[in-house]
């Protein structure tokens, strides 16, 4: 849904500069503009996905998610896996639950207990990329990230 929704505001933007400012409806000049404001958000490029041998049922899984410069993830849970986290570049901005919030840099990690709520993750840079590296242990066909419901 993400993806499709930061397609739609490339379309978007890509559309808007196509035309003259004077060409353009007044809808159109409000979405570009919606569209320039929004915050970046995190990719997520899996490297690995395998069943456990010795563990029926559950799946382990590693991926790199990529923060642009000012990109933020949307509140979200990884259902009941087991999550371990490592900064391989920039720095990153994490709350779980009530816990406050942390700030891991290149070479930290941090790990996420089933059902823990992942309230915050963020770069902290607005000018350099973060980059994590994060294994997940899953019950086999569950989602990795399930984003809150939006209020």
């Amino acid at each position: 849904m993400r993806i499709a929704a930061g397609l739609l505001a490339a379309a978007t933007l890509t559309g808007a500069t196509a035309c003259s400012a004077s060409d353009q409806p007044a809808h159109a000049k409000a979405q570009a503009t919606v569209a320039a404001s929004t915050r970046p958000v995190e990719t997520f490029t899996p490297l690995l996905q395998q069943a456990l041998p010795n563990v029926k049922g559950k799946t382990f899984t590693s991926a790199i998610v990529a923060f642009p410069p000012g990109a933020s993830a949307l509140p979200h849970r990884h259902g009941q896996a087991f999550v371990y986290a490592y900064v391989l570049e920039g720095t990153v901005r994490s709350k779980l639950d009530d816990k406050p919030v942390t700030t891991y840099h290149q070479g930290e990690n941090w790990v996420e207990q089933p059902g823990a709520h992942h309230v915050l993750t963020e770069n902290a840079s607005r000018t350099k990329p973060a980059k994590l590296l994060v294994v997940f242990v899953s019950d086999t066909g569950a989602k990795l990230k399930v984003d809150d419901p939006k209020s």
